[in-house]
């Protein structure tokens, strides 16, 4: 079974496409379970409405038995919890290559409503106004109230040049709007830097299998641009691959553990800092707001709790869940929330965050322009 992990903000990207991100838990593997027929009082039901229901053309095995996982997944009201047919199962697993067809958002679940963790930065989702924490409303007119995070998706999603129509409320206003929305093939980087004086400030937008090998090569060009310090943005960031988080990190921490899972029988796995050809120890402040989440969690929690960086801005998203895909016979999938991740000093992050060590209510390049002042020692640490 595959070892690859995936801390996911309970999200697939809009574009549709990330994360779900994009968006949102950890993917521990995948595996594919006995087939069974039920047990219980499911096979109860099964047997009564396969015997006696009076209009036998409607009794279809597939659809009544994905009905009762639904329903089953429905029964443990947990928000990172789901069962993708086998169409949404496909869908989400295009977030892992970075290129996908769509508007170029990720998104989540906040409460009740699906919400845009971040658009991706010169993508039409971008273009159109979306911002962070934007309340999706419909999709071409239906409304998307008790969909999952995969149905929104798939809703928006669409070949390149369609549009799409998205009812999206934004964060602190009362009255909904429609964006008509044109669809491209979102292609984009995971990691963008600049050189401001001799300060790196390195974004990286999320954490996919490329993530690694474009931050490298960033990293090892900070000698050559007399760099002096690092301004790591995480801002909006909702996570990904788990094990392109542990890559990162150790490029920043030189031992040590980057987190823990911890399952429901309280075994815990470790996932150490690994041996890389690239570090650094330049001196580093890391920005996050609410909407930094899951992977981007996991980074700031380890690099704060190693002493390593200065984390400001404000408390992050609060992702703390470790889940697992078990791939279905029918290729369908059930995503299931098996463990909870700990940072290096075994704190939960599930529904808490990280908090910052410096809080900071600074926005956009306010908050960038801070942390190079503080990295110059110029602003009160």
């Amino acid at each position: 079974m595959s070892k690859r992990m995936r801390i996911r903000v309970f999200s697939v990207a809009l574009a549709v496409g990330m994360v779900a991100s994009f968006a949102a838990g950890c993917t521990l593997f995948r595996s594919t379970p006995s087939p069974s027929s039920g047990i219980g009082i499911a096979d109860e039901a099964w047997n009564i409405i396969n015997n006696d229901y009076v209009d036998r053309s409607k009794v279809d095995a597939t659809k009544l038995g994905r009905g009762a996982v639904s329903g089953m997944v429905d029964a443990l009201k947990d928000p990172y919890t789901t069962y993708l047919t086998p169409e949404e199962y496909k869908l989400t697993l295009t977030q892992q290559q970075g290129s996908f067809g769509g508007i170029g958002a990720t998104v989540g679940v906040r409460g009740s409503q699906v919400i845009v963790i971040a658009p991706i930065p010169g993508t039409p989702a971008a273009a159109a106004g979306i911002r962070a924490g934007d309340a999706i409303v419909a999709v071409n007119g239906q409304s998307v109230a008790g969909l999952s995070v995969e149905e929104v998706v798939a809703l928006i999603r669409g070949p390149q040049g369609t549009k799409v129509k998205v009812t999206i409320q934004h964060e602190g206003e009362t009255t909904p709007i429609e964006l008509e929305i044109t669809r491209a093939t979102i292609d984009v980087p995971s990691v963008v830097s600049e050189m401001r004086g001799d300060i790196a400030h390195i974004s990286i937008l999320f954490f996919s299998e490329r993530t690694d090998q474009e931050l490298t090569p960033i990293l090892q060009g900070l000698k050559a641009a007399n760099a002096t310090g690092i301004v790591l943005d995480l801002r909006s960031n909702p996570g990904g691959l788990v094990d392109t988080v542990v890559d990162v990190a150790s490029h920043f921490i030189d031992s040590g553990v980057v987190l823990y899972i911890v399952d429901n029988s309280g075994k815990e796995t470790t996932y150490p800092v690994r041996k890389t050809a690239v570090t650094t120890g330049l001196p580093m402040v890391v920005l996050t707001d609410n909407f930094s989440a899951s992977g981007s969690e996991v980074l700031s929690g380890a690099l704060q709790d190693h002493k390593r960086a200065t984390i400001a801005g404000t408390v992050t998203f609060g992702k703390g869940s470790a889940d697992r895909w078990f791939t279905l016979s029918d290729g369908s999938a059930l995503y299931l929330t098996t463990s909870r991740w700990l940072t290096p000093n075994r704190r939960l992050i599930e529904g808490k965050g990280i908090t910052p060590d410096v809080p900071s209510t600074l926005k956009g390049d306010d908050l960038v322009q801070w942390a190079i002042g503080y990295l110059k020692g110029n602003q009160a640490h």
